[in-house]
């Protein structure tokens, strides 16, 4: 049928289409290059002697070395970026299958590992956070309450981030979501801006603490950063367990004193020319009073969250997995209709999880399985033998932890280098569940240097409140302290805790 509308005119002329080889071609042709000579070098002879050794233990050298060319490039491609995360992931699952390196069930194995789907999981529960408005009713009750000073404002900031972490996965999103805004808005209040000569009135210390107090709260929970299930995947692979209970248990102290000590020392090294901000209170108490009385599905969110802490907390006791949990949580939020599938569809940070956490955990798990890992442990063994532990531990630890600078994705390091270094630190001596703690927490705390380093550094540096030697003076020095917190008090924490 006509439409008398368009008669007599031309159907516009088709555009070119957007994304078409949107691929940067110089990361993704190093990556590839990287791959491939990896590929056609020949296993290292060890290696296969290693296999030949452990005739029943199904390994294989060639399938090892293939797949850890395709493990390599996949890394190399993390972290040059020549496509996004999860299509990297995507890539390399087929070249898995494509190369006869697995068959194709292996290669799709790691969408049924459950520690990805608790994740994603929570990540799905976050939303309801931001969507009811919960988070940010506790962000203006903790301003309200300790906002009549400064430095009581960047405590309440992180006080806010601290509770919602064990929930959200994604510190982007509640530092970036949750605190951000409404930083911007209490610095705006101020008279404080990024471009025009008043950021350190107020902004910029606000935004450094509460930066780096979503970098602490991060190493707290299991469920704080999406990567911290990564690390537990590759611990597991090498027989330690990590529990959402033992993780928080052992981070609680030390996570505590940084919380508490960071804040002090930007506050003395960066201090703002506005200390006292006694308009913070009156501001939040307008906010709520816009926000109204909680309603029904704040109060079912709530009680969403305290049942999941208490069940996590107590899951080994109940004998229900940390998964399990966090699907009832959703569950219910579907359920009430806090949540709707439509919210679940568009959490495309949950989606893009669940792709490259498949294949990485994927990858890591047959690299044990085909004697990859197995024979690198040995060899590591080999080479670390006879050094004092302590030393051998802290230096390795300190490698890892400085070599983020490298990185612009906790996900890459943790990737990269978690399962090597924990492999090393075993061999040296270190008890196996302190070596993956420690370099579990350190990786969160790592990322307190740049302005990359992990998701929410571009939003806080992005306002443009901090400068770039700033942002890495105050960044190094705040590493310092917390590798000093976590080590020294940690350490002793630790020790009553028995895990040394």
């Amino acid at each position: 049928m006509s439409n008398a509308s368009t008669r007599g005119k031309s159907a516009p002329a088709p555009g070119p289409e957007e994304g078409l080889f949107a691929i940067k071609l110089v990361p993704a042709l190093i990556s590839v290059a990287i791959g491939l000579i990896i590929w056609f070098l020949p296993p290292p002879q060890t290696l296969v002697d290693f296999v030949a050794a452990n005739p029943d233990a199904g390994y294989n050298a060639t399938s090892a070395w293939h797949l850890f060319a395709i493990f390599v490039g996949t890394i190399m491609a993390l972290i040059t970026k020549p496509l996004p995360m999860g299509a990297i992931a995507m890539i390399a699952i087929a070249l898995t299958a494509l190369t006869g390196t697995l068959k194709i069930a292996d290669s799709l194995d790691g969408f049924r590992n459950s520690t990805i789907w608790l994740i994603v999981a929570a990540f799905f529960v976050s939303r309801g956070f931001i969507k009811t408005g919960l988070g940010a009713r506790i962000a203006y009750l903790f301003m309200r309450t300790l906002g009549k000073k400064t430095l009581g404002l960047s405590y309440g900031l992180i006080a806010t981030d601290l509770v919602l972490a064990p929930a959200i996965p994604s510190n982007t999103a509640r530092s970036g979501g949750v605190v951000f805004p409404i930083l911007r808005s209490i610095s705006s209040a101020y008279g404080s801006e990024p471009n025009d000569g008043t950021a350190r009135k107020i902004g910029a210390f606000l935004t450094k603490a509460a930066f780096q107090g979503t970098i602490i709260t991060s190493a707290m929970f299991l469920t704080a950063m999406a990567a911290n299930p990564l690390a537990q995947k590759l611990a597991a692979e090498q027989g330690i367990e990590i529990t959402w209970t033992n993780w928080a248990t052992a981070a609680i102290v030390p996570g505590i004193v940084s919380l508490l000590v960071i804040p002090y020392v930007l506050y003395r090294l960066y201090k703002p020319e506005i200390t006292e901000t006694p308009k913070a209170p009156e501001i939040a108490r307008e906010k709520l009073a816009e926000m109204g009385a909680v309603k029904t599905s704040e109060w079912i969110m709530l009680g969403v969250f305290i049942l999941l802490l208490a069940m996590w907390i107590l899951g080994s006791t109940i004998n229900v997995d940390a998964t399990v949990t966090a699907l009832t949580g959703l569950g219910i939020l579907l359920i009430t209709g806090v949540l709707t599938w439509t919210d679940v569809l568009n959490e495309k940070g949950a989606w893009d999880t669940l792709t490259w956490f498949a294949a990485l955990v994927m990858m890591a798990s047959f690299l044990s399985k085909l004697g990859f890992i197995p024979w690198f442990s040995a060899e590591m063994g080999n080479l670390v033998g006879g050094m004092n532990w302590v030393a051998a531990f802290l230096i390795l630890s300190l490698a890892y932890f400085y070599s983020h600078y490298l990185f612009a994705s906790n996900t890459a390091h943790v990737s990269a280098m978690y399962a090597a270094f924990l492999i090393v630190s075993i061999a040296a001596g270190t008890p196996p569940l302190l070596a993956a703690l420690v370099l579990a927490f350190f990786s969160n705390l790592f990322s307190s240097m740049t302005h990359y380093g992990t998701g929410p550094a571009p939003v806080f540096f992005g306002a443009g409140y901090v400068d770039l030697q700033d942002w890495w003076r105050l960044g190094f020095i705040v590493s310092v302290i917390n590798i000093v917190i976590w080590l020294g008090i940690g350490g002793l924490w630790w020790k009553i805790l028995g895990l040394w």
